[in-house]
C-alpha cells in the first residue's frame, strides 16, 4: 500500500465514483483499476496523494463491504 504517491504518476487511468455518490459532490472517493493495482483518491483533491492497493486486496475489501451482515 502506498498512501503518498502523487496522482500524476499514474496518467491514463479511468477514474470513477460510485453511483451512490450523487451529483452534488461531497465527500467521495474515486477509484481507478490499473493492471496490477487499484488506486483510490479523494474526489475533491484529484492531484493529491493516492492510496494504492493490490487488486487482490481491493477484491477482498469489496467482498467484505458488500456483505449484508455488516
Amino acid at each position: 500500500m502506498n498512501n503518498a504517491e502523487p496522482s500524476t504518476v499514474t496518467p491514463g487511468l479511468d477514474w470513477f465514483k460510485s453511483s451512490y455518490s450523487g451529483t452534488e459532490g461531497g465527500d467521495c472517493v474515486e477509484v481507478a483499476a490499473g493492471t496490477t493495482a487499484v488506486h483510490i483518491r479523494d474526489s475533491k483533491a484529484t492531484t493529491g496523494p493516492l492510496l494504492t492497493v493490490s487488486r487482490e486486496a481491493w477484491a477482498g475489501f469489496i467482498g467484505l463491504a458488500s456483505k449484508d451482515e455488516l
